[in-house]
């Protein structure tokens, strides 16, 4: 004998209908913004994103797949084309050959600081806006609890492991 399945009620299944279309619409949203405005793909922007922020702006390619949520083949084709751009450069890890780093140059820097503005009001004009000031905080703790549910030894949510 199995167990009855724990089927959503009808409030539950309609906040999983809207979070499920979420996901889907608002990466599309900002991802369309970018192409648009910068020639990048949301992908692309967070990794360039991330490098800018790390120390001396370089990071393993392990640690920037975390950070960008990719996996290292997609992390790796997508980092080839910054190089193409160069915007990004790939250099074997001085301490440790095994790892590579990735290196944002001061083209991809500048490149980070003209796309951010518009990412940035995109984001606030999709995210943001619509809610109302406590909301923010409430997202981010749902989103944080979730995000423990599907893989709790991940990295905490809003940290950087640099």
């Amino acid at each position: 004998m199995t167990d009855e399945p724990r089927w959503l009620d009808s409030a539950e299944e309609q906040t999983w209908i809207t979070l499920v279309a979420m996901l889907f619409r608002l990466p599309a949203a900002l991802d369309a913004q970018l192409q648009r405005d910068a020639g990048l793909s949301h992908f692309e922007y967070l990794i360039l994103a991330s490098l800018s922020e790390a120390p001396e702006r370089t990071l393993r390619m392990s640690v920037l797949a975390l950070l960008s949520e990719g996996s290292l083949p997609r992390l790796s084709q997508a980092v080839g084309r910054l190089e193409k751009r160069g915007w990004v450069r790939r250099t074997p890890d001085p301490t440790d050959g095994r790892y590579t780093l990735a290196i944002l140059t001061d083209d991809g820097f500048d490149k980070i600081v003209a796309t951010a503005p518009g990412h940035v009001a995109e984001v606030r004009r999709l995210v943001f806006d619509p809610m109302t000031k406590a909301q923010p905080k409430q997202l981010r703790e749902i989103g944080a609890r979730v995000l423990r549910a599907v893989d709790p030894n991940g990295p905490r949510p809003g940290t950087h492991p640099f």
